[in-house]
This record gives structure tokens, C-alpha cells and sequence, in this order.
């Protein structure tokens, strides 16, 4: 069974961005705990999200570019009436791409990483990854595995670049535990 514990950590700040440590999740001991822990979560910030166009009941992409660190099984439910369709896909691809309204971005060559978040600025796309736990190269949310457990940052400075409205409210996701197992 997932239990979520509500963890806000102390600040970080640094000259690119200011980060702070937001939810801990603690995960099954196996596969499946894991790549339920991450959906979970995943879902649960874009349920805190308000894009420029659409509503809840929009149907949202979720672009995955490189290799996810955490789970390969990505499949993000939204809370309530939202849903979110994946796509694998290149980097190369998804800058040429306006169909993503989620970035979910794995383990890649820094450069291609430094592409996507320069094509990212100014648009509507939230930015995730499991591969930047300290959230240093420009993600939105970054999430993190320590000890049988998950969890995220929030790099605010990402935030603030983009269009998109993040409820202050996301940093409450640990909160309940869903009754999800």
C-alpha cells in the first residue's frame, strides 16, 4: 500500500534556480509499487496544473523523451476528470511537435536535455524528470528515489518562465495516500 508522508524540505537556492524539496511517497518493495508510486505521482501534479487552453476534462500528452530512470510502465492517472495519453518519442521530434502538453523527460545526453528546456520556454508544457534530483537543469518537477521511497522538487524559477499556473497547493500532494496499494 502507498502511504504518503508530507515532507517540505528547506529551500535551495543556487544562481539558476530555487528549488524546494515538496512530497515524499514511500514505495512497495518491488516493480510494481514503483511504477504506481511514480504514476501516481506524475498524475497528481498535473492535476494542479491550469493550462492556457482546454479544461480538466481535456485530454493531456505526455511527450517521454529518453530513458526513464524510476519506471519503464508510464501511464499517469489525473485525479478526478482528467486524462493523460503518452507518446514515446525523439528529441528531435518533439521540438517539432505542438501536441505536448507534458515533457517527461528520462535519462539523455545533457545537450538534447538543454534543447528541450530551451524549446520549452514560453510554451504550455509542464516539465518532469527522474533523472535531475536536484532539479538543476531546468525541469519543473523533478523526482527522486531514496530509501523505498519517492520523491520531487519543484524548481520555481521553471515555473515562473512559463505560462502554465501551478496551484501553490501541489506542494500538498503527499498529503493523502489515495487509497491507492
Amino acid at each position: 500500500m502507498l502511504a504518503s508522508l508530507f515532507l517540505i524540505g528547506a529551500s535551495l537556492t543556487t544562481p539558476q534556480m530555487s528549488a524546494q524539496a515538496a512530497s515524499q511517497t514511500i514505495v512497495d518493495d518491488n516493480e510494481d509499487g514503483m511504477a504506481r508510486a511514480v504514476n501516481r505521482m506524475v498524475g497528481g501534479i498535473a492535476s494542479y496544473v491550469w493550462w492556457p487552453t482546454g479544461s480538466a476534462e481535456t485530454i493531456r500528452v505526455m511527450c517521454v523523451v529518453g530513458t526513464p530512470r524510476l519506471t519503464n510502465r508510464l501511464a499517469p492517472g489525473v485525479p478526478g476528470r482528467g486524462t493523460v495519453l503518452v507518446r514515446r518519442i525523439s528529441t528531435t521530434a518533439v521540438t517539432g511537435r505542438n501536441d505536448c502538453d507534458i515533457l517527461f523527460m528520462g535519462r539523455m545526453p545533457v545537450p538534447d536535455r538543454q534543447k528541450l528546456i530551451a524549446w520549452v520556454r514560453g510554451r504550455p508544457v509542464l516539465t518532469i524528470t527522474d533523472d535531475d534530483a536536484a532539479c538543476i537543469y531546468g525541469a519543473m518537477f523533478c523526482m527522486n528515489e531514496r530509501a523505498a521511497s519517492l520523491s520531487f522538487s519543484v524548481n520555481l524559477d521553471a515555473i515562473a518562465r512559463g505560462p502554465l499556473r501551478i496551484d501553490p497547493r501541489v506542494l500538498s500532494i503527499g498529503r493523502s495516500d489515495g487509497g491507492a496499494s
